[in-house]
């Protein structure tokens, strides 16, 4: 079994800071081509560098993703920096808190419109990419494209502050799985890694707002500690690589066992 990537091209979304950008680094250290897109030019900058002094495997496109223009030149961009797409980690997500019973609250809508239907809307752009190059490059056999959406465990842990999140999660699993459907007779696999507590930026400020959460993550946790962001990397580069042939539909859960015991009582995480 390989999990080589090298020479694949990879677009990486949220890619600007925390596990997006831990997945992008991942990518491009063994050999892959990468596109970092995220909505933080400023921070993209900080991480690639100018265009001009970039290595030639590292490119960086800013645009907010919930515009399907913006879609559609992301791809175009890829195209025009690496000839081909060969790989689509959906990375970016959103967090917010939820007011159950406010009817005005917007939340759900938010959530499901950055957390899945954006990914959705680039998984079929870049699926309709990966078939053209493989027609065009007549390629009859073999895949063609893996696709990784980043999900997360509250897709199936219930707490009303986290209601939206919670939806968007469980709709882009649910995403996944449709999707691997329609696009294996394609020869592309669609997959979703749901993790639980990982040192992005937003834990790291929950962490520090709220005393006693570490201790209360740990607790919680079989394993008994926040997981880096970096951990979650393996697990995507697995379903992204050839060495996951035969794999499609499936949610890989990395929560260092969190699932498999009671839920926690704080919405913070």
């Amino acid at each position: 079994m390989t999990l080589a990537i090298t020479g694949k091209t990879a677009i990486v979304t949220g890619a600007a800071n925390g596990v997006g950008l831990a997945i992008a680094r991942h990518f491009l250290e063994r050999g892959a081509n990468v596109m970092f897109a995220d909505r933080d030019e400023e921070r993209l900058v900080d991480e690639c560098g100018a265009e001009s002094d970039s290595s030639g495997q590292r490119r960086y496109f800013a645009g907010d993703l919930r515009e399907k223009l913006t879609i559609a030149n992301l791809v175009s961009a890829t195209i025009d920096a690496f000839d081909r797409v060969d790989i689509l980690v959906n990375a970016s997500r959103q967090i917010m808190t939820t007011d159950p019973l406010d009817p005005s609250d917007t939340s759900v809508a938010a959530l499901l419109e950055q957390n899945m239907f954006t990914a959705l809307r680039l998984s079929q752009a870049v699926a309709k990419r990966m078939i053209a190059q493989a027609e065009d490059g007549g390629q009859t056999e073999g895949p063609i494209g893996s696709i990784v959406n980043l999900s997360s465990i509250a897709a199936t842990r219930t707490h009303a502050d986290l209601m939206a999140y919670s939806i968007s999660a469980a709709a882009l699993d649910q995403a996944t799985r449709s999707l691997a459907v329609a696009l294996a007779p394609h020869r592309i696999r669609v997959n979703g890694v749901a993790f639980g507590s990982v040192m992005s930026a937003s834990l790291k400020t929950s962490l520090s707002e709220t005393d006693g959460l570490r201790a209360e993550i740990k607790d919680c946790t079989p394993m008994g500690r926040i997981a880096s962001a970096r951990e979650v990397t393996g697990a995507v580069q697995f379903l992204a690589s050839d060495g996951a042939g035969f794999v499609t539909g499936q949610v890989l859960i990395v929560d260092g066992g969190r699932t498999l015991v009671d839920s926690v009582p704080s919405s913070a995480h």
